[in-house]
């Protein structure tokens, strides 16, 4: 699904435009990101759990010069889903 198609299927369910989907949509997406960026977790009950999770400095292969280089550290945003999502799916 890709956000336009989120964005109708929101609007469809809401009985809204896709306008006010729209605004929706992208007010969560930006809600989310800021906290992340921030540091913060975000959980989601019965859905699941945005957080960000530090990757450490490793050695990697350059696969045009076949040198090894280093990664440097980082930060990456995860999701662990819930467990009313992980059923959901499993049904």
């Amino acid at each position: 699904m890709t956000k336009t198609e989120l964005i109708s299927a929101v609007a469809d369910k809401t009985d809204s435009t896709k306008k006010n989907a729209e605004a929706a949509v992208n007010a969560i997406i930006s809600t989310i990101t800021d906290a992340l960026a921030s540091g913060e977790k975000v959980s989601i009950v019965g859905f699941g759990t945005f957080e960000v999770r530090d990757r450490k400095e490793k050695q990697v292969l350059n696969p045009q010069t076949k040198q090894m280089m280093t990664a440097p550290a980082s930060k990456a945003p995860a999701f662990k889903a819930g467990q009313a999502l992980k059923s959901a799916v499993n049904k």
